[in-house]
């Protein structure tokens, strides 16, 4: 079984209540027992072991000190199957709603958008193999929990995804500062994946080629384009107004 660390309060919360198996809990000398007794207690239950040991044995082993004075030693993340996360929306009754996320190599901008995507219900969120951030420490942290309840898929190619999706009846649309159609002009009331693009470059010119729409978010200032988790995070919560209101 491979073993990973996640750091923070909210994080370590969470991998404990979704029955993740947690070899240890390290935490910090000093801390505050009051604001991790929550914590402590639901350990305590699941008879998972935990040290207080010296802060800079927590640095050393995150290589950065945000951790809050709060590690464990937990089962590494299991990626999930584009099969799993049909038969998750298949279950709930719901139009498939999934995420493909072209380049996104930011973890924060990774973790942010899971979270979003675990409160918007989008039932999977697809990754490419190569040139993206995967399942890391830093992105379970920033996504504050979600990462134990958003399925995440890792796949060779992104396009061939896409192709497949559109067999079992999705419509692919992506976000681009130089569509046509804006965000608000698009029915969401079908089976269907997201586009959101790299930080730096967007969606690339192949995968663009796959979308059967390209979405654009109104930009009024200087600034030509949003943080890549924002923007996901406008077109996710559209896809529940227009669903949910019907409108």
């Amino acid at each position: 079984m491979k073993l990973v660390w996640i750091q923070g309060k909210r994080s370590v919360e969470e991998a404990i209540q979704a029955n993740r198996h947690i070899e240890k809990i390290y935490i910090a000398k000093g801390s505050s027992k009051k604001r991790i007794e929550s914590l402590l207690k639901q350990a305590s239950r699941r008879k998972i072991p935990c040290y207080w040991v010296p802060r800079e044995q927590l640095d050393q082993i995150a290589k950065q000190r945000n951790h809050q004075g709060i590690l464990a030693q937990v089962e590494a993340y299991e990626y999930a199957t584009l099969e799993e996360c049909l038969q998750r929306a298949k279950v709930l009754e719901e139009d498939p709603f999934f995420l493909l996320l072209d380049g996104v190599e930011d973890p924060h901008n990774f973790g942010s958008i899971l979270r979003t995507a675990e409160a918007t219900g989008v039932h999977g969120v697809v990754i490419p193999k190569n040139r993206a951030v995967g399942l890391t420490s830093t992105v379970a942290k920033t996504s504050a929990g979600a990462i134990e309840y958003v399925p995440v898929v890792r796949v060779t190619n992104l396009k061939r995804t896409a192709d497949w999706l559109k067999e079992m009846g999705f419509w692919i649309i992506g976000s681009d500062g130089n569509a046509e159609q804006a965000y608000l002009e698009v029915d969401y009331r079908f089976p269907l994946a997201l586009v959101i693009g790299n930080e730096g470059k967007g969606i690339s010119r192949l995968m663009k080629e796959k979308c059967d729409f390209l979405v654009k978010l109104p930009m009024k200032g200087h600034m030509t384009s949003l943080n890549a988790s924002v923007a996901a995070g406008i077109l996710m919560y559209e896809v529940v107004r227009s669903r949910n209101f019907n409108v």
